[in-house]
């Protein structure tokens, strides 16, 4: 047994290897690139154009906020219908609001006519990652490939964060203020469809009235709360980072590095992706979430007083180390937590609980970088993470799947990817 499970050993080869999947992870590498851009490109140009970043902030949020109160619904729709029948509709809604964004902005528009365009702009985002993940997961569901699945999305997510704010900032600050928000809605035209396209791998769909299990919502589940509330705090270290290092970096007359430190602490996010992902974990995934979650929240404590760029830079990469193995934990705990009729729906609140994280952030970081100076800014992150932290530590309870959740297997397996608690490990 014990050399049969070490023969079997989950990995990045083995991962890549599942038939099909190379079907949809292109496409769906090509389709996630905006949502990395959306934000900031909405930053740089509205500041460009009003001179505020508490406006521009303000605008960032009500793209954030739309998208977080939208998404779950889009991603309930993808679970009843199928993730086509919701991606290409939501695909054209989202480029014509991004192209009337940008046409109010350039014209100097007021406040309220770019937040009234910024709600459905942020409504039709294209949520190709929790699509992504609901496709792993039909293929890979109950399998130790699982967690590989989803540290593989977090670097995959993460290297777009790399990419892409430093493809939008270049744009915008190289090109045309508005050129990295022209950029994102021609990524988003031609990457959604083409994913759209790939019917084959699409997750069974689940229609109300088949069984209970089919009406289960993924928000009734209390563990997804819990998730919902850490990955709000994960979201406010983007939108506080995003926010203040473009108010530091103005501030000190180099706005073109901006794009470098965000990518330097995206790409801490990345590396540590790759690592979750080759670690055969023998300690449970909720034990993994709140030592992850703990590291992070003091990683952040030091960003509000640090003004020199290089210390700037090593600082924001230990922040972006720590953020990974949280939020592939939190991926992983899904599968166990979730039945399959709403998993979509699942990790579309849980992004969306990033993005609104990450809204709430950008619009508080904006206000203190307008009123007290850009490192102020950075309070938000450790603020944001503390909180979820104490959640965390409170309902963590809630983190262990029902006994109907647990993949039948060896008690060391299931107790691990299922995420029993650890004297199930021990006793393994």
């Amino acid at each position: 047994m014990a050399s049969a499970v070490k023969d079997s050993r989950p990995g990045y080869g083995q991962l890549l290897r599942t038939p099909g999947a190379w079907t949809f992870l292109v496409p769906g590498f090509l389709a996630r690139q905006p949502f990395a851009m959306l934000t900031i490109g909405i930053v740089l140009l509205v500041q460009s154009t009003t001179g505020s970043y508490g406006t521009a902030g303000a605008v960032s949020a009500a793209t954030g906020v739309s998208m977080a109160l939208f998404a779950p619904q889009g991603g309930k729709l993808a679970d009843r219908f199928g993730q086509r029948a919701v991606l290409v509709p939501g695909v054209l809604v989202h480029v014509a609001g991004v192209s009337a964004l940008i046409a109010l902005a350039l014209a100097h528009a007021p406040l309220w006519a770019l937040l009234a365009v910024a709600v459905p702009t942020g409504a039709s985002t294209p949520q190709v990652g929790p699509m992504v993940r609901a496709r792993w997961a039909a293929k890979l569901g109950g399998t130790p490939l699982m967690p590989t699945a989803a540290a593989f999305e977090s670097v995959t997510d993460e290297f777009t964060f790399v990419v892409g704010p430093v493809l939008a900032t270049a744009l915008c600050t190289g090109v045309h203020p508005a050129a990295g928000l022209v950029a994102e809605a021609a990524l988003t035209l031609a990457g959604g469809l083409l994913f759209a396209s790939q019917r084959r791998t699409q997750p069974p769909v689940h229609r109300e009235g088949a069984s209970d299990q089919a009406r289960v919502s993924a928000l009734s589940i209390p563990g997804v709360r819990v998730l919902i509330v850490a990955f709000l705090g994960i979201g406010s270290v983007f939108g506080g980072m995003q926010v203040s290092l473009t108010a530091l970096t103005e501030h000190i007359g180099q706005p073109g590095i901006n794009g470098v430190l965000y990518g330097i602490f995206a790409g801490g996010n990345m590396l540590a992706g790759i690592a979750c992902g080759t670690v055969a974990w023998k300690v449970g995934p909720r034990r993994r979430l709140l030592v992850a979650y703990g590291l992070l929240a003091l990683a952040t404590t030091p960003l509000w007083a640090v003004t020199a760029v290089p210390l700037l830079g090593a600082v924001g990469l230990v922040v972006g180390l720590c953020i990974a193995p949280a939020l592939i934990t939190g991926y992983t705990l899904v599968e166990s937590l979730v039945p399959a009729s709403a998993r979509t729906e699942a990790f579309t609140w849980l992004t969306g609980a990033v993005a609104l994280g990450q809204a709430a952030a950008a619009t508080s970081a904006g206000q203190l970088a307008d009123r007290f100076g850009p490192s102020s800014g950075f309070l938000v992150p450790l603020v944001g993470t503390a909180l979820a932290l104490v959640v965390l530590l409170s309902l963590r309870a809630h983190l262990v799947p029902r006994s109907s959740t647990v993949v039948t297997g060896s008690a060391g397996a299931a107790g691990d990817a299922a995420g029993e608690p650890e004297r199930e490990l021990s006793r393994a």
